[in-house]
């Protein structure tokens, strides 16, 4: 399948990460433990993908349903990790790690999938991931006492990585929908076996448990993680964990319009600095169509 990187799907991965970044409004309005709250977050999604995907289900190969049950367990590696490691280091430490993921994802988008990656792209790419660190690093503290809850954001940053590359290869054969739908199956039973050994199993008893729970499947997993997978069909992965790092970003501003958090002028200079960074990527691209077009007038 050929990406071409079109400005409409760029747009839709915005709009996917829009989506995803409510993800952490409704784990702060949970009631449950992190991990519970991740697990009623893949587990609500099955029913509600159900009727889009039954008549499909049969027409995909047992080698695809084994890649996708192994991009559900990545994600749910991303969900555990990423929740534990808040009981040990700072919220502003597990932030700046996680969103490392392009450390990751471009030596494979080069060595694996053989995409080019330009010296543009790599210079808007390390201006986005400059700008990420200083929207976050303003509160973000490294010491030994952090060490083992930062090792355990880092590796965060690995499996949401090895996610999207695994969703990113079958997104050349399977549809985006039967891939949440089956792959919320790999994540659900690896979270629940990590509850098992964490916190338990929590059932929610109100109509208040569970409305956060049912507005993380419906938003952050079936239209943000849906809508990315989607996307990832149509637009280079390299260039899609460039843009993921704009998450941080729509998050702060939804933190301060919902919870009337503040923005600090070092915030506001990180966030500044990665729309930069995703301009030049972007621009590159812009520059790089129009070239091909007058080549193809001249010809």
């Amino acid at each position: 399948m050929i990406r071409n990187n079109e400005t409409k799907y760029i747009l839709l991965v915005f709009l996917a990460i829009c989506f995803l970044a409510t993800g952490g409004i409704f784990v702060k309005l949970s009631y449950l433990p992190p991990i519970n709250t991740g697990f009623y977050r893949v587990l609500l999604s099955i029913p509600l993908l159900l009727p889009f995907v039954w008549k499909e289900l049969n027409k995909v190969s047992k080698k695809d349903i084994l890649l996708i049950l192994l991009a559900g367990v990545f994600l749910a590696g991303d969900l555990i990790l990423w929740n534990v490691s808040f009981y040990y280091t700072s919220v502003a430490n597990a932030n700046l790690l996680a969103n490392l993921v392009p450390l990751v994802i471009i030596p494979f988008s080069f060595f694996i999938f053989k995409e080019k990656i330009t010296r543009t792209f790599f210079i808007g790419s390390i201006i986005t991931i400059s700008g990420v660190i200083v929207l976050v690093s303003g509160k973000a503290v490294i010491t030994t006492d952090n060490l083992f809850g930062d090792m355990l954001a880092f590796l965060t940053a690995f499996f949401y990585a090895f996610f999207l590359l695994t969703v990113y290869k079958v997104r050349e054969r399977v549809s985006a929908s039967i891939i949440m739908f089956v792959s919320a199956f790999g994540s659900a039973v690896t979270i629940f076996i990590a509850m098992l050994f964490t916190e338990g199993v929590y059932i929610p008893s109100s109509s208040s448990e569970w409305l956060p729970l049912i507005g993380l499947a419906i938003f952050s997993q079936i239209l943000g993680q849906g809508l990315l997978s989607f996307c990832l069909g149509k637009v280079n992965v390299a260039l899609s964990s460039i843009l993921v790092l704009l998450q941080p970003i729509v998050a702060a501003i939804y933190a301060w319009f919902i919870f009337t958090q503040k923005l600090t002028i070092v915030e506001i200079m990180g966030m500044l600095i990665s729309l930069v960074g995703i301009y030049i990527v972007k621009m590159k691209k812009k520059q790089k169509v129009s070239h091909e077009s007058k080549e193809e007038i001249v010809s």
